[in-house]
């Protein structure tokens, strides 16, 4: 029987497809299994190390899953009280108007406590970027019916599934927000699989670029998985979000005004 040494094996230049971003910290996560918070804040490192922003980053944190968000991301950041993130991210950026602040915030944050601050930062137009995780669900206390839950959805505070006549109608906050003038970019995306995680990406960069341009308020809402509270796998979560979230809450861009809209079309075209 012949025996090879590792000399005799052909070398093999391997080529890196798959690293991680400069801006995103190398460190365990504490979101659950197949939680798609990790996906949506690797869009956001590599939005930031493409845009050449990373030293010029300011991310505020909400209460929620989320809210260690600071820590995965090798940028400044802080953390505000419940559902004022956009109230910290305007102070912050009036005071500091070179640097690029985006408020990070889940759908019991940003829609429910926190509906006053966005809604009137948006119709200020403020200089501030906003990420909205949808996952229709308050994840870190329980699983209780958010503003964004869909009718018969169940969750531990509607067990019997949402009643409208109860509760009244889920929010859709990207339809609401984009009604208002001094908006100028609002886009709804989806994190279920490659094609639109990747379309997730190009709005992101898109909103960071409307913000660095100084054209007005951007947001980008993500439909996102939590399989832990909906009693799911990670893949089924995945399919649920498309069987169900998304005629719920269609895909799109909402509002992009025309220095917008030149920006997204000079980055496709290039």
């Amino acid at each position: 029987m012949m025996t090879l040494s590792m000399e005799d094996i052909p070398h093999l230049e391997m080529e890196t497809v798959y690293s991680r971003p400069e801006s995103l910290s190398s460190r365990p996560t504490h979101y659950c299994p197949g939680c798609t918070h990790g996906i949506a804040h690797r869009i956001l490192a590599e939005a930031f190390d493409e845009l050449g922003i990373r030293e010029r980053v300011i991310l505020v944190a909400p209460v929620g899953c989320s809210v260690f968000a600071y820590d995965y991301f090798e940028a400044d950041g802080c953390e505000a009280a419940h559902g004022r993130a956009p109230a910290m991210a305007t102070g912050i950026k009036r005071t500091r108007p070179d640097n690029i602040v985006v408020s990070y915030q889940g759908d019991g944050d940003l829609a429910s406590i926190g509906a006053a601050e966005i809604l009137h930062a948006a119709a200020r137009g403020e200089h501030i970027t906003s990420i909205f995780i949808n996952n229709a669900v308050y994840g870190m206390t329980g699983g209780q019916m958010a503003p964004t839950t869909l009718l018969g959805q169940r969750t531990t505070s509607s067990p019997t599934g949402r009643d409208a006549n109860m509760t009244g109608f889920p929010l859709r906050m990207s339809e609401l927000l984009s009604q208002l003038d001094a908006t100028a970019y609002i886009a709804r995306v989806s994190l279920h699989d490659v094609k639109h995680i990747r379309q997730a990406k190009k709005a992101v960069i898109t909103a960071l670029k409307a913000q660095m341009q100084g054209l007005g308020f951007s947001m980008v809402e993500m439909l996102s998985s939590c399989p832990t509270n909906w009693g799911m796998t990670p893949k089924d979560a995945l399919k649920w979000v498309e069987t169900n979230m998304i005629p719920q809450y269609p895909l799109g861009d909402y509002k992009m005004i025309d220095e917008v809209r030149a920006l997204a079309l000079e980055r496709k075209q290039g």
